[in-house]
Order: C-alpha cells, then sequence, then structure tokens
C-alpha cells in the first residue's frame, strides 16, 4: 500500500517538535508499505527555513526510507497572523502542484492545522483522475480556537471561509480521525460528519525513546539545575500556551530557592516572556529555548514535574497535549493547567498528574509546592501514568490501529 501524507508540520530531521507522523511513517515502512510526505520547508518552532530548501520550489529526501518532498514554504511564518495566512497558503499551493507526480497513490491522509491542508488532501486524492479514499484528521479545531484565542473574529469573512473548508473536508473525506473524544463529540454536535466516518486514533508516546532514566544526567547538569526540584515546560511559546502564568507562579514562588521552573522550546511569545522575566528579577524560571529531538528523553528526565499549561478557553478543554504523554512515559507526574479531557486522561484516568487552575498562578504556585513536598506521591503518580502509556497509548499500538483504518479503506 502507498500511504501520501500532507503535513506541513512534519518534523524535520534534527529539529524539535511533535514527531507523531514521522514515527507513523517509520513504523509503516518498517511494515512493508510506501510512505510518501507532502511537508513544508519551514521549521515551524524557529520560523526558519534551512538552507538546503532555499530556492527550490520542491526539495525531494529520503528519511529513514520515507519519500519526503519539501514544497516551498514562504517564510513569513513568524511575521504576524497575515505573514502565517501567506505561509499557509504557499505551501497548499506547491503541494498541490506537486502531488499529481506522486503515482500509484493507494491512499491519502491530510492532517490539520493548517486547515488548508484539507484542499490539498482531497486534491491530491484526485490528482490525474485516480480518485482514492482520503483521510482528513484534526488536531486541533480550527478555526474554532483561532477565534477563542481572539486571533480570527467569529464574523470575519477568512473565518466563514475556514469554517466551510471544515464542512467541506469533514464532508468528502472517506474518514475523519480526530485526536480526542471532544473533538468526535463536537462533529457530531455540529452535523459535520457521522459518527459511523469518524475515527479516533489519540496522540501517545514512543516508548523505546521515552523511557524511565536517572535525572541527574548531562542535560541536567549542562542547563545548570543542579539539586533544585524542576518543573520544566517542553513546547510551544505561542499566544495559546499563556506561558505569562509560569511567571506569575515563579513570582509566588520566590521564597522556594529549592525550586526552578524551566522552559525548553521557542515560539514567538519567548522573546517576551524572556524580557519579562528579567524585568521582574525572576531568577527561579529560565527560558532555554529549542533542543534537538533526540535529547528530549534526556531533557523530560532532567526533570521532576512535567507542565502542560494552555490559556484559560473553553476551546482547549477539548485538547490532549502531546507532551503529557512524554512525561509519563518517562515517570514524570504531570503539573496540568489544561481543564477537560485532559485533565480526565492524565489525572482521573492514570492518576498521573496534578490539576491547577489555567491561567491562576496562584493555584499553579499552590500545586507546585503541593507536589514539590510530597516526592513519594510523585514517584508513585510517575509510576502510574508509563503503566497507562504502555496499556494505552504506544506508538507501535497506534499506529498498527491507523494502518488497519487506511487497510479497510483501500480494501472496500
Amino acid at each position: 500500500m502507498h500511504i501520501l501524507v500532507v503535513h506541513q508540520y512534519y518534523l524535520m530531521r534534527d529539529r524539535p517538535g511533535g514527531s507523531r507522523f514521522n514515527e507513523f511513517a517509520r513504523l509503516w515502512t518498517a511494515a512493508g508499505h510506501r510512505v510518501t510526505v507532502l511537508a513544508g520547508t519551514v521549521d515551524y518552532a524557529s520560523g526558519e527555513v534551512p538552507e538546503r530548501y532555499r530556492g527550490h520550489l520542491v526539495t525531494r529526501e529520503d528519511d529513514a526510507g520515507v519519500t519526503v518532498y519539501r514544497c516551498w514554504t514562504p517564510a513569513s511564518y513568524r511575521t504576524g497572523y497575515a505573514g502565517r495566512a501567506l505561509s499557509f497558503a504557499g505551501y497548499a499551493g506547491s503541494a498541490t502542484l506537486t502531488a499529481p507526480r506522486i503515482d500509484d497513490v493507494d491512499v491519502v491522509i491530510a492532517t490539520s492545522p493548517p486547515l488548508t491542508a484539507a484542499i490539498t488532501g482531497w486534491l491530491a486524492a484526485n490528482a490525474r483522475l485516480r480518485r482514492v479514499p482520503w483521510v482528513f484528521e484534526i488536531r486541533d479545531l480550527w478555526p474554532e480556537s483561532a477565534v477563542t484565542t481572539g486571533v480570527l473574529k467569529a464574523d470575519a469573512p477568512l473565518t466563514r471561509a475556514l469554517y466551510a473548508i471544515e464542512r467541506f473536508a469533514c464532508a468528502r473525506a472517506s474518514r475523519v480521525n480526530v485526536l480526542t473524544p471532544a473533538f468526535r463529540e463536537d462533529l457530531i454536535r455540529r452535523g459535520l460528519a457521522p459518527a459511523e466516518r469518524i475515527v479516533l486514533i489519540p496522540n501517545g508516546a514512543d516508548v523505546s525513546m521515552f523511557s524511565p532514566a536517572p535525572r541527574d544526567n548531562e542535560v541536567r547538569r549542562e542547563l545548570g539545575w543542579g539539586d533544585r526540584t524542576v518543573v520544566m515546560y517542553a513546547g510551544a511559546h505561542g499566544r495559546a500556551n499563556a506561558l505569562g502564568q509560569l511567571l506569575g507562579a515563579a513570582e509566588r514562588l520566590r521564597d522556594r530557592p529549592d525550586i526552578f521552573i524551566a522552559c525548553v522550546g521557542d515560539g514567538p511569545e519567548r522573546a517576551a516572556l524572556e524580557a519579562e522575566g528579567a524585568s521582574r528579577g525572576l531568577s527561579n524560571i529560565r527560558f532555554h529555548g529549542a533542543l534537538p529531538k533526540e535529547r528530549m528523553p534526556d531533557v523530560v528526565n532532567a526533570c521532576d514535574i512535567g507542565a502542560a499549561v494552555l490559556q484559560n478557553n473553553p476551546t482547549f478543554r477539548t485538547v490532549y497535549p502531546n507532551k503529557v504523554f512524554d512525561y509519563m512515559a518517562c515517570e514524570r507526574p504531570t503539573l496540568l493547567a489544561i481543564d477537560g479531557v485532559a485533565r480526565e486522561l492524565v489525572c482521573d484516568q492514570a492518576g498521573a498528574g496534578r490539576f491547577a487552575i489555567p491561567e491562576d498562578p496562584e493555584d499553579l504556585a499552590r500545586v507546585i509546592r503541593s507536589m514539590v513536598d510530597d516526592p513519594a506521591e510523585r514517584a508513585a503518580m510517575g509510576q502510574r501514568g508509563r503503566a497507562w502509556v504502555l496499556a494505552n497509548a504506544t506508538r507501535e499500538s497506534l499506529a498498527a490501529r491507523y494502518l488497519q483504518v487506511l487497510q479497510e479503506l483501500v480494501t472496500s
């Protein structure tokens, strides 16, 4: 079976970020299938275009047996919302032009955001009159999340156009894959897709890569964490992540020199967050920037508590953040400032963390104190978290479930 994946953010080699489809593609290839990816040329974490892609409409490369076409993407991603929209449109155009060059495709997956990937996916599935089945995957509810975070106005023409694309994709796709049960309920409630065409294959962890190891490692020494109890956030530094709440918590923890908050990652808000921390004179929080993907297991193991935080936004009650699966896989308890399905999974089902009210620095500081002061319970939460991941969310099991869906579409 030849699987074509339309994924603007397919992770580049040696770059930090979400590697869900990199791992799926590797596992599908190892199972004897052919995988081709249409990806963008902009590293979404840094906003940079690597030198090897500059000046080319398409760059073909081999990634451990997976054929990846890096399609021209405007380098305007980090220049504001208009620049990001231009980046999305540029990738959609170049990827759509590239799709007909790919022969013998049996099934297409288009994963969103950006929502424009759905158009490319539909066109790729119908390129050269081949009409193969395709899966529309929803990693985040767009444009709803953009509206609720204030990026888009609900009644703006662009917003209405994006809602139209969402309706089109859900109606035309052979299957719609969602990453959380709340997404499924939302689609059914709005009448976008019938229950029988929706599948749920969530995020998970690569347990061969993320596994428990001693906290005293090279990363901890390199980053200067010493013997302090480290609460570590790993991920994007954007508007939706609302990392200002960690600055507020750090301010309320000045009296605890044994507690340190570390932020690893990059994004458009990072410089402002660093400046704000410096202006407040906070020495108990640091923004380390992005680190290579292969170092992230050591980064997670070097911390004592993994943090997952988002804006206090009703839309985010529907999401599972990727990072919690990595924390749990490494037996690190989770400080979770995200309500909804993430809280149900991490705190209620897995018993692997504690909940703090999103964007409430006072409550964040309170929960951090309680976790730091109870090392035995932290260890127990970590053990329960890994056990839950092994039983429910390994990348291998999720890749096999996804492959079964694709094979059923191809043979039906």
